[in-house]
């Protein structure tokens, strides 16, 4: 399951068909067969200029909403990134689970003419990384290069073979439950929002599932 992202290009009626189709696709493989397996995004570019002409907010609100299904897929998400990375592929790149760049990548907010696009690419950025470290990137649209973003847990590596990492990506998720994924992912969101004490049950609640064998129950694809 892949799909490519062009980030040059404003969100459309298309693209949130295509990742819709996507996501339709591993949910689906998910409840026929229960293993994670994966799904590969190839994103780069970034917009110019008057990006924002073509944009309406019931349209951003179909997009930011597709992209929250790609993030809580039962299913593991990869990114490949090369070159400038901003806009949709940016957003893409934030809502996967493994984050695998070229060398020369630049992660870009880019600009609505005023100020940076306040997307939620934003909001992830800080939530993943913090607000000090990120601070001018979503404030000014500064280029974040691809070392930095390694160092800031943004990105996961730096690859000469992109392929050889997808590969060594596939071979990391094999054999996982893709419900089980699911479970660990969102208690990995929620522990940034959530003090221990709100928190106890939904790990509780996991443990208990994986003490029963539900999660194993389910079966690698």
């Amino acid at each position: 399951m892949t799909l490519t992202i062009d980030g040059t290009e404003p969100p459309s009626a298309a693209s949130v068909k295509a990742l819709a189709a996507i996501c339709d696709r591993a949910e689906e493989q998910a409840r026929n067969h229960g293993g994670a397996g994966m799904v590969t995004m190839h994103v780069a570019g970034a917009p110019e200029g008057a990006w924002t002409s073509g944009l309406d907010v019931m349209l951003v609100t179909k997009w930011e909403r597709v992209l929250r299904r790609l993030e809580r897929l039962p299913t593991a998400t990869v990114a490949v990134a090369s070159g400038d990375c901003g806009g949709s592929a940016l957003d893409v790149l934030l809502a996967t689970d493994i984050r695998i760049a070229a060398p020369g990548t630049r992660l870009l907010v880019p600009r609505d003419g005023s100020a940076t696009w306040p997307g939620m690419a934003g909001h992830r950025l800080v939530q993943q990384v913090g607000l000090g470290r990120i601070r001018r990137v979503v404030l000014f649209g500064l280029p974040l290069g691809a070392a930095d973003a390694v160092r800031l847990g943004i990105l996961d590596e730096l690859a000469d073979d992109p392929a050889a990492a997808v590969e060594a990506a596939s071979e990391l998720v094999a054999g996982l439950a893709g419900k089980e994924m699911a479970i660990r992912r969102q208690l990995l969101f929620d522990a940034t929002t959530t003090s221990f004490e709100d928190g106890l049950g939904a790990h509780l609640a996991a443990c208990d599932r994986a003490l029963r064998g539900e999660g194993a129950a389910e079966g690698p694809l």
